[in-house]
């Protein structure tokens, strides 16, 4: 008899459950493996049970879980020195999601404003972005498939196209109460959507914050962390941000965000002008020092290139017969596969083919896997992926 108790139906879920993970494989009940190209949606950086992650998380275990920000705590200061050394950024303010790192980034760019003596503040945001689902971060989001329904949005925010910088121009032109841009490097939920030159792209956005001084804020909740082959996107690039958000794999699973900031925002936040009750505890923390701790020891950022270019590569000459494989796109392990036709069936399809993928943006089929992903696999990632559209092009036609 099914319970009258449930779980909130805000997911559609897959007919699968698993038992456990090893490497980039997920196993269910009877045995099964499948490739986990979704990686918990760009999260599971070290994929599963990684022997110097999970060792690391036991040990913090067994000294404490959670302590209050009242009090120094030694995993949070080493993260903080580690990420601000490693981006060049000044100080970190740490929480639990990519939502609240933004939420956050937001909240700064209004304290800025403040400083500045501008009473509406206006924030240059980018149509089809994601940043988040709390109310600030939903109304900076371009996708209106998102925000319906929980209207009146929070205002203070100007949409543009992605990758036009005339747009920006002419706002700097007729608009002087703008006090930042918040950007992602590349767009994730979007369907993988890259700049047609990722540098001059972010050089051009830094030139331009600069001569009307707004700040410049990235938004790598999904870019971060070796996804894209560097640390962090904005590393293609000769330009620093003034904030700089990450989330997702920071942790490896374990929920964590980071809100990072340079000398010009540290400057002008006092103690409790924000907080977090679980921002930075210590086994948030500890996950994200042995994230960083494999991805330099196992030099996982040249495995994602690798990889990454090898998957996209296989996938575009595989699939050259198939007229409905509008694009292949890539930065690292971000991998985008655009469709001609939404194909949001194609997540429960290729479970018979031993792959958990993703669709994003309604046609874009999002490959994310874990960073340790090596030869073998990706071969068989691209092996079966292509051979579910092959077969997925049969059945369309019949």
């Amino acid at each position: 008899m099914e319970s009258k108790y449930s779980i909130l139906k805000t997911y559609g879920r897959l007919p699968i459950s698993f038992e456990k993970g090893e490497g980039v494989w997920l196993f269910d009940k009877e045995g099964n493996k499948y490739l986990d190209a979704l990686a918990g949606v760009a999260v599971n950086t070290l994929g599963h049970a990684h022997p110097h992650f999970t060792s690391g998380l036991k040990d913090q275990l067994d000294q404490f879980i959670h302590l209050s920000n009242y009090v120094n705590i030694g995993e949070q200061e080493k993260l903080a020195q580690r990420l601000a050394s490693m981006t060049g950024m000044s100080a970190v303010f740490f929480s639990n999601s990519g939502c609240e790192a933004n939420e956050a980034a937001i909240k700064f760019a209004r304290l800025f404003a403040n400083s500045k003596k501008v009473s509406d503040p206006q924030i240059i945001v980018m149509e089809n972005s994601f940043h988040g689902r709390t109310m600030a971060t939903l109304s900076a989001t371009g996708s209106r498939k998102v925000q319906a329904g929980f209207e009146p949005l929070l205002k203070g925010f100007i949409r543009v196209p992605f990758d036009d910088l005339d747009s920006i121009k002419k706002i700097a032109d007729q608009n002087k109460n703008v006090v930042a841009i918040l950007v992602e490097p590349i767009q994730g939920e979007g369907g993988i959507r890259l700049p047609k030159n990722l540098s001059s792209y972010l050089n051009d956005l830094r030139k331009i914050c600069d001569q009307n001084e707004w700040l410049l804020m990235l938004d790598e909740v999904q870019t971060g962390v070796g996804r894209t082959g560097r640390l962090y996107a904005f590393q293609y690039s000769d330009i620093k941000p003034d904030v700089l958000t990450s989330a997702k794999g920071l942790g490896s699973g374990v929920p964590i965000g980071a809100t990072l900031v340079n000398e010009k925002i540290e400057s002008i936040i006092k103690p409790g002008q924000h907080g977090s009750t679980f921002g930075g505890n210590p086994l948030a923390c500890r996950a994200g020092n042995l994230t960083l701790d494999v991805l330099e020891q196992e030099n996982l950022y040249l495995n994602a290139t690798i990889q990454g270019s090898k998957i996209a590569h296989a996938v575009r000459e595989q699939t050259k017969s198939l007229d409905f494989v509008i694009d292949v796109r890539h930065q690292g392990l971000m991998i985008g596969i655009e469709l001609g036709y939404d194909c949001l069936e194609l997540m429960t399809l290729a479970l018979k083919y031993n792959l958990l993928i993703s669709v994003t943006s309604g046609n874009v089929i999002r490959i994310v896997p874990p960073l340790v992903i090596n030869d073998d696999e990706s071969e068989f990632l691209v092996s079966n992926l292509t051979l579910m559209l092959k077969d997925y092009l049969k059945e369309n036609k019949a």
